[in-house]
């Protein structure tokens, strides 16, 4: 995590610096490795040292975390873009990866000891021994990721196709963004108390409902409704995809076993997009979403089939 936090901080100022287009290549692919590499360690580190009984506490305040920086950052980036120019944004990456990177630098080792690396023969071969998880639960939990972020391109797109005003669609997704922060505590608390399957299967289903919803929507008010209810789903399940893969992952080869997971939690958010793009030119942009939404049917059933089978509750 260290070094992945000053690896982001050299990749924002090459784009800082940059007068041509594979230096700002260069400082993305760095950025896009580094936040691999974070979020792969993060997920890790506590998976291995937070208490199973608050495990989906712990990281739903990581998914919190999560967030509470894509509410802030677009609007304090804005600020600055507006009142110091747009070169400065990449200052502003470039000292918030450098502080992350500083505190856990100086973080006291007895406050947060560091873990072993594993050794257990390579992502690959780990992937192969634990694949019945993976096309299981980790398609389960792709799916999920998918529809999240079908969510986050279909409301804004959708305002588009029912002419909301610019400034009335920010503010009702804001609220909505509101909203999700403020749930995300109680989502890992339902997730702890009740168990995974419990929060899994409608947050599933909810999700996939209130995509199916957005259609349907066709004024302020309707658009806000939705927009609230799928923020309210999607907070519930707070952190529920991180849990999961944590409560999954095999001592001696966590680390391995994730970075497999969180790859095909990728690929689910890398999915979304060209996936809505096909259908709206196939179907258009109602029906496109109102299919897309059946992909909640076979992942809850998929949540509801495994989660028992592999011991979590």
């Amino acid at each position: 995590m260290i070094w992945a936090g000053f690896l982001a901080a050299a990749g924002a100022l090459l784009a800082v610096f940059a007068s041509n287009i594979y230096m700002i290549g260069a400082g993305v692919f760095l950025l896009g490795m580094t936040a691999a590499i974070f979020g792969l360690a993060r997920h890790s580190y506590i998976a291995e040292t937070a208490p199973k009984e608050y495990r989906a506490r712990a990281l739903s305040i990581l998914g919190g975390m999560f967030r509470l920086g894509a509410c802030t950052g677009p609007l304090v980036g804005a600020w600055i873009i507006q009142n110091y120019g747009i070169e400065n944004v990449y200052w502003m990456s470039a000292v918030f990866c450098s502080i992350a990177a500083v505190i856990l630098l100086t973080t006291k080792a007895e406050k947060m000891p560091n873990t072993p690396p594993n050794r257990a023969g390579g992502i690959w071969a780990v992937a192969k021994l634990e694949k019945k998880k993976l096309l299981t639960l980790g398609l389960a939990s792709s799916m999920l990721t998918f529809l999240r972020t079908v969510r986050h391109l279909a409301l804004p797109l959708w305002a588009l196709t029912i002419h909301l005003d610019v400034s009335i669609t920010a503010l009702i997704i804001g609220l909505s963004g509101a909203v999700d922060f403020a749930l995300f505590y109680n989502g890992g608390q339902l997730i702890d108390k009740y168990g995974r399957r419990f929060a899994a299967v409608p947050t599933t289903l909810a999700i996939g409902i209130g995509v199916a919803c957005i259609p349907f929507s066709t004024d302020a008010t309707s658009f806000a409704v939705v927009a609230v209810a799928l923020a309210i789903a999607n907070a519930m399940g707070s952190g529920l995809v991180l849990t999961i893969g944590a409560d999954l992952a095999p001592e001696g080869a966590r680390n391995e076993f994730l970075a497999a997971f969180r790859l095909m939690l990728d690929g689910g958010i890398a999915a979304a997009a060209p996936v809505i793009s096909v259908l709206t030119i196939a179907v258009g942009l109602s029906s496109g979403l109102i299919a897309v939404s059946g992909v909640a049917l076979i992942g809850a059933f998929l949540m509801n089939r495994y989660l028992p089978k592999y011991g979590i509750r």
